[in-house]
Parts: C-alpha cells; structure tokens; sequence
C-alpha cells in the first residue's frame, strides 16, 4: 500500500498556490492546556477553510481506544461526530493562506503516514513546516509560557527556546515527521509549549496564545488572539484569588516561581523543573487546592473556558 492510499485528495489541491507555510497541530499523545485544541478551534473557525485532504481514519485509527462520539436525543441517535484528520487551506488575519494539518495522533501505520505528510509538503510545494505541541511542566502560571524549539532554524532555536533538554522521551508522530524533513533538508519548526503540570488538565488560554504566537514567529502569519487573551486574563484572576491569602499554596506556587527565574537568568540548576534537591511541587499539592474553583468551568460552557477537569 503507497503512502498516498491514505488520504483523499479534494478538488480545491489542485487550486493550492506554491510557497506556503504549513502548521500542523495533532491531540492524542500530550494536548497540555489544550493548546493544539483551541488553536485548532482558533484557525479552522476562520472564514473560508477549505478541505483539501482527508486521512482515512479505518487505517489510521483505534476506534476502540478513541470511540466515535454520538448525540443521543431522548429515543433516537441525532448525531454522529468522527475523529477527523484533514489538511485545510484556512488564511490569517490579513487575508494570507496556509495549510493546516490537524486532528487525531494516528494509532497505526506511523512510517506511512509520515512519508505521506512529507509527500503532500512536497506535491503542495510548501515552503516550510511548523508543528505544535503542549506537554505539562512543573512550571509557574505566574511566568510566561516558555517553548522548546527544535528543527532546523537555528535562529528561532537561539531567540525561543527556553530549555534545551539532552534526553529521551516518547515520540510524537510529528517528531518523526521533524526527523524525516531534517533528513531531506527542508525546513521545519517543532514548538513544544511547557505549561503548568497543575493546569495540563484544564482549557488554558494562554497556551492557545503562546502556541500561536510561536507560530507567528516561525510563519509571519498573524493570528486573531484578542478572545483568547481576555479568556486568559479571567483565568488567571480567578487562578490568583485562589493562591491568594493561603499560604502553603503560595509558597508551592513561589517555590516554582523561584527555579524558573534562577533558570531563565542564567544559573540553572540540574533543569529548569527541579531544585537542588531535585524535588519540586507536586500538580496534586497544587490541584487540590485550585480543584474547587475549576469544578465548576465547563469546557462547553458560554465562557469558553474548561471545567469539570481534575487536575492530576
């Protein structure tokens, strides 16, 4: 079976102009804040995205582990709502066009797929690839988001990255798509975002703004924000009340505070997450005490933000 087998190509390929950035975006594995969730949400509510390829979820996915979602109204199944996997060509702020590969992290057939993904970059001359990710750091709420940057772009690796980690770690198929394009020369971008271990759970909008910040510095596209940022400042008022006037929270919460700035300053310890003694703040010491006020914030509430997450 050729790589090519599975997805489908829409009409609109065929009208796809060269030269154009791709963002890719993929939940499954890690989805820390939800970042790759709202951007999603973000890019594909945009006027005019338009399909330009659909990945065939029979090959790629485990149904069993990843169970379509139904609605069920009072006797009858009204809807059915799939796991997707698409290419668009959506457009920023000012009009300009991009691809954008989002939806489920397949289950199977990971070499085919990446040879698939590098394939369409190339068939749709792209001219470069950027991929997102969140995954939860014991970080500080009260400290900007900070991102590793990996790929070819040394310039972005030297003005973004914030930490740059010798180790091993479970791979994200995207890490393989980075991999193989490294491999053939073509520039690609992986922004990895570290948000709070003890707000991973929860829909967290700053995330949503750093992850497409960093886009826009790796793309120079220009995304809308100004939702997602008043949803954020709301979020950490409410976050800040609670930290406030007790006591072992704050001194968790200044205790991460304090191994973040002594990193960022110059002189790190082991790693920007651990102390001297290699211990740090658990996210259920943390959670426990923000659990009450985050119980009642549903992810499909008016206010957009997250609720009924536990934070473990």
């Amino acid at each position: 079976m050729n790589p090519e087998d599975l997805y489908t190509l829409t009409a609109a390929a065929a009208d796809v102009p060269p030269g154009l950035h791709l963002v890719a975006g993929l939940t499954g594995f890690a989805d820390a804040g939800t970042a790759v969730g709202q951007v999603t949400e973000t890019l594909l509510a945009g006027p005019g995205a338009v399909l330009v390829a659909e990945f065939d979820p029979d090959i790629l996915l485990d149904y069993r582990a990843r169970r379509p979602v139904i609605t069920f109204d009072r006797d009858h199944i009204a809807e059915v709502t799939p796991s997707r996997l698409t290419l668009h060509l959506v457009h920023d702020e000012l009009g300009r066009p991009f691809l954008f590969l989002s939806g489920y992290e397949p289950d199977f057939q990971w070499n085919r797929f990446v040879r698939a993904v590098v394939d369409l970059a190339e068939d749709l001359a792209v001219t470069d690839t950027t991929w997102i990710q969140s995954i939860p750091m014991p970080v500080p709420h009260t400290r900007p988001i900070g991102i590793t940057v990996s790929g070819t772009r040394a310039d972005l690796v030297e003005s973004m990255s914030i930490w740059k980690p010798q180790t091993q770690a479970p791979a994200n198929v995207l890490h393989l798509v980075e991999h193989r394009m490294s491999e053939l020369d073509r520039q690609v971008t992986g922004l990895v975002l570290l948000v709070p271990h003890y707000l991973s759970d929860t829909e967290y909008p700053d995330a949503a703004v750093a992850a497409l910040s960093g886009i826009a510095v790796a793309t120079g596209l220009i995304f809308p924000t100004d939702r997602l940022r008043e949803l954020g400042r709301d979020f950490h008022n409410r976050v800040d009340e609670q930290v406030a006037g007790n006591g072992e929270l704050e001194h968790l919460v200044q205790a991460l505070e304090e191994r973040h700035d002594t990193y960022v300053e110059g002189n790190p310890v082991s790693s920007p997450l651990t102390g001297a003694d290699g211990e740090v703040p658990t996210a259920d010491a943390i959670a426990a005490e923000l659990e009450r006020f985050l119980a009642d914030r549903r992810p499909d509430g008016p206010d957009g933000v997250a609720g009924d997450a536990t934070l473990d």
